[in-house]
């Protein structure tokens, strides 16, 4: 037996460098958006989730600075102790106005968001059925709630219906499925998921963080874009990409809401979001519905993006995102690839195991690059 018990941890590290998983910061100079400069080089930036360009616009600086200047730089305490704020319930309005339900519910992460309400909907007694490329967020919420998790190949819906057939050995079943999926850009089949947890008699929750903003007619998300604002489930989100801010929320009837707001762990014991934050959010949302033309320029430059690398040399996989991925034979390859990529100006990390089966650049557009941006990119990939 070692002597030292954190010994593991230097052992551990250097397996990890080992198989090129190690992973380090690399610092962002200056204000969000489609140029940024990174090592004292400015550089396209292919890698944020700041899919309107909102992180960086006056308008949600200026919100949040008002706010500060209103209410403070914290919270102070949780919502139900001494954090609550008229702008968190405008906040929750403005995103079930939206997202076209009842109600929602603000919380300080998308995360927490996910943890909150997984654990809060089922326990020991329940089954959860799980995407297996599901986020992080989703997964950990799963094994927390101490529910029986099984995990179903991506999209598949005739293994998951396979899987429901066992739904009547449990209290409950929980469906939990990103809508875009975020390392891969591909959507899930939402009507047919809605389909069989009403055949099953299950819960479903949707994970909308890389669509809300972004999907559907106005904004609403992958639940608008199929057409299923009217159907029972529960939506989650974010406030950190194409709202450009920070915080989580959940999306749904005002019951369950009601339940959440006195069962959710991860809301009820954490300092509520800053006012900035909240601010920041709400001036989001209210640019979202005004300017539908930023939408539009993103579908355009996806769009443009697609046409420009119909190439036999690029091993582009089709998505209906703003999510493009060029998948890679190692983390090796994926490295070298976003070395020579930052080479020529581009910045777009390699994402590796095991936040991914398979090696890949993932490109993300965003509506504020312009044309010279996306052939430059077209351009360094070829090279």
């Amino acid at each position: 037996m070692s002597p030292n018990p954190y010994a593991w941890i230097n052992e551990s590290l250097a397996t990890i460098h080992r198989a090129d998983w190690y992973r380090s910061v690399q610092t962002i100079h200056g204000r969000p958006g489609a140029m940024v400069i990174v090592d004292g080089r400015e550089v396209i930036n292919f890698a944020s989730n700041d899919y309107l360009g909102l992180a960086g616009d006056d308008r949600l600086i200026e919100a949040g600075v008002a706010a500060t200047k209103q209410f403070g730089t914290g919270s102070t305490g949780s919502r139900l102790l001494s954090g609550h704020r008229e702008l968190h319930r405008e906040l929750e309005e403005a995103i079930a106005s939206l997202k076209q339900t009842e109600d929602a519910l603000v919380f300080s992460s998308g995360y927490l968001a996910n943890l909150g309400a997984i654990t809060a909907l089922v326990g020991k007694r329940d089954l959860i059925l799980s995407d297996e490329y599901n986020h992080s967020s989703l997964k950990n919420g799963a094994i927390l709630s101490g529910a029986t998790v099984i995990e179903y190949p991506h999209c598949d819906v005739t293994a998951l219906k396979n899987l429901l057939s066992q739904r009547d050995n449990y209290r409950r079943c929980l469906i939990i499925t990103d809508s875009v999926f975020s390392m891969d850009g591909d959507l899930c089949p939402l009507p047919t998921l809605l389909n069989l947890a009403e055949e099953f008699s299950s819960m479903l929750l949707i994970d909308e963080a890389h669509a809300t903003g972004v999907m559907g007619k106005t904004g609403a998300g992958c639940v608008e874009h199929f057409g299923c604002s009217d159907r029972q489930l529960i939506q989650i989100g974010t406030l950190s990409k194409a709202l450009g801010s920070l915080g989580g929320y959940v999306a749904g009837s005002a019951t369950l809401i009601d339940f959440l707001r006195n069962r959710a762990p991860t809301w009820i014991y954490t300092t509520a979001l800053s006012p900035a934050d909240t601010a920041a959010a709400l001036a989001a949302i209210k640019i979202i519905q005004l300017e539908p033309q930023r939408r539009k320029q993103l579908w355009a430059n996806v769009d443009e993006l697609k046409k420009s690398m119909q190439l036999p040399k690029l091993k582009l996989v089709q998505q209906e995102s703003p999510i493009l991925c060029f998948q890679l034979p190692s983390a090796a390859a994926a490295l070298e690839v976003g070395k020579q990529l930052k080479a020529s100006g581009i910045f777009a990390p390699a994402i590796r195991p095991p936040t991914v089966p398979t090696s890949r650049i993932r490109i993300s557009v965003m509506a504020t690059h312009e044309s010279v941006h996306i052939q430059k990119l077209v351009k360094a990939l070829l090279s």
